[in-house]
């Protein structure tokens, strides 16, 4: 009969770790079912591990207070999913300074047999990570208190500075982070605007984590959320265009976080802010589509000056 051993011990490291967890977020953790996890929990109660459940919709998974193992010993496949993922973090900027990845890197070489360290070295010696760093790194502060004050429902008071504006003094319910592209966001319920809203981390000036606690809704997508906000967060120029096709086929073509697409009677209007009109040419020739620009009239400029760059490409022998 096979037993999933490493997912078995998985469990029993982040139930040492945690002071519970629910069979859902093991479930997600491990990218399995919640029966599958309810086996797991069997399997460790049959080895004598004293994993106790609660039931109900609150219900979750723990070690009986008081009960620890010794830390368990990195296996190569754990050793090297560690390896990559702060390779990768520490290279799209995911683990905000670089002497925290160099450090635990350095910490889990440290604890490897020589074996593993062995293999371990070999990737971070040979491997060549194809990832454009982002300039946008938030204070890693700023981070930890937000996630922490996401998770604990709390209110934070922030200094924010928004595109091209002064500073604000705000008071947010963060719902959760979103790090996309290169930006890190902050999203949740903005007290000044009395709505939802999108906070682009680098931009935050100070936060303070509020005593106040506030009740977050029970089915929200943060990355949803994002990418909706973000075409319409203002820039240089506001774009409007109308796409001669259908609603589906221009959902096809354009991505959710470059506009916002709306059937209009004529075909599907396009609007996004943007910074760069030759870019926006660019990306509109690309969509191989017919279209007709309402504003700015400085975009048919743009494509004019496109159109005779390529004639000039052409024409060369």
């Amino acid at each position: 009969m096979y037993f999933p051993t490493t997912r078995v011990l998985t469990v029993l490291e982040l139930l040492q770790s945690r002071q519970q967890m629910s069979g859902q977020e093991l479930a997600e953790r491990l990218e399995v079912d919640p029966r599958t996890v309810r086996r797991y929990i069997t399997m460790l109660q049959d080895l004598g591990i004293p994993v106790e459940g609660t039931r109900g919709r609150y219900g979750a998974y723990r070690l009986r207070p008081g009960y620890k193992l010794p830390p368990l010993m990195f296996n190569d496949d754990e050793a090297l999913a560690l390896t990559l993922g702060l390779l990768v973090g520490r290279k799209m900027g995911l683990t905000l300074a670089t002497p925290a990845a160099e450090g635990a890197l350095a910490k889990i070489e440290r604890v490897l047999p020589q074996s593993i360290r062995e293999r371990v070295q070999a990737v971070q010696d040979t491997l060549v990570v194809d990832v454009t760093p982002s300039n946008a790194v938030p204070r890693s502060e700023f981070v930890v208190d937000l996630s922490e004050a996401a998770r604990q429902r709390r209110t934070v008071h922030m200094c924010y500075r928004a595109y091209e504006a002064e500073p604000t003094n705000r008071e947010l319910d963060p719902y959760g982070l979103v790090y996309r592209s290169g930006y890190w966001y902050a999203v949740g319920y903005c007290h000044l605007r009395q709505d939802l809203r999108t906070f682009r981390l680098d931009r935050i000036v100070a936060v303070e984590v509020r005593s106040r606690t506030f009740t977050r809704p029970e089915v929200f997508d943060c990355l949803a959320f994002v990418l909706k906000s973000i075409p319409s967060t203002p820039a240089t120029w506001f774009v409007n265009v109308v796409l001669e096709t259908t609603l589906e086929e221009a959902q096809r073509l354009v991505p959710p976080a470059l506009a916002v697409l709306e059937q209009v009677a004529d075909g599907v209007e396009l609007k996004c802010y943007v910074d760069h009109l030759d870019w926006m040419a660019w990306v509109l020739i690309r969509l191989h589509c017919p279209f007709v620009v309402r504003q700015p009239t400085e975009l048919r400029a743009e494509l004019l000056k496109l159109a005779h760059q390529i004639t000039l490409l052409a024409e060369r022998t």
